[in-house]
């Protein structure tokens, strides 16, 4: 069977309303990872895991598909992306015939790339992996951080680094939740997916944006300038 991808986009997002069906350059912002997903050719379908009627009609307008409505227990804003994932898999595959791999995907990272998920298949089709997804550098060294102490005063948190130069510093990596490459057992065994059977796709900073509140939003509407095609 060929992969699967899963896009959540549940209703009643609080910091921004209506944030995953909400107007970038004209689009809905979920109709960028539906279009990255078709483009990628890796799938043999792009389900839409929503509690809304709304996201759901919008969704399958641009090529998604939507097979139920997730039920108010996985809905609400503080469940987690892997219970969502693990109900969508079980939800659509009830017998024990499923895809070997799957892929789940923000609806909220406009600038997730066709060719980056065709890596992520790559990788995790020939190296002996459980997840593959993308990361991207930290835009200052860690190792330099600041905190802020009771007094609100500054102290940094690791002095030995004080004097340290930005390019003899190991480089770190986060998340960048655009998209996430897994093998389903792994996923239905809840398996950690960030550890040592996980590989990294490594993109700019510029593209690892994942819109979470307001001041995301705008930073994200400042890059699509340039890279969202009009």
């Amino acid at each position: 069977m060929k992969p699967i991808c899963i896009i959540p986009a549940r209703s009643g997002s609080k910091r921004i309303k209506n944030k995953n069906i909400k107007l970038f350059f004209g689009k809905p912002i979920i109709y960028y990872s539906i279009k990255a997903a078709i483009k990628s050719k890796c799938f043999s379908d792009i389900f839409v895991s929503t509690d809304s009627i709304k996201i759901k009609r919008i969704s399958e307008k641009f090529g998604a598909k939507v097979r139920f409505l997730r039920p108010k227990n996985l809905s609400g804003d503080k469940v987690h992306t892997r219970p969502v994932i693990s109900h969508a898999i079980k939800s659509l595959y009830p017998d024990e015939h499923k895809p070997k791999y799957i892929c789940y995907m923000s609806s909220t990272c406009p600038f997730v790339s066709f060719k980056d998920i065709k890596k992520g298949f790559e990788l995790i089709k020939k190296k002996k992996i459980n997840f593959a997804f993308t990361v991207s550098t930290f835009d200052y060294p860690l190792q330099r951080a600041l905190k802020l102490t009771k007094k609100k005063r500054i102290k940094m948190l690791n002095p030995k680094f004080r004097n340290s130069r930005s390019q003899d510093l190991e480089t770190f990596f986060h998340d960048a939740g655009q998209f996430y490459w897994a093998k389903t057992d792994a996923v239905l065994k809840n398996l950690n997916t960030f550890d040592l059977h996980s590989m990294p796709i490594i993109i700019d900073r510029f593209r690892a944006i994942d819109i979470d509140t307001p001041e995301d939003w705008k930073q994200a509407e400042l890059m699509g300038q340039y890279l969202i095609k009009k």
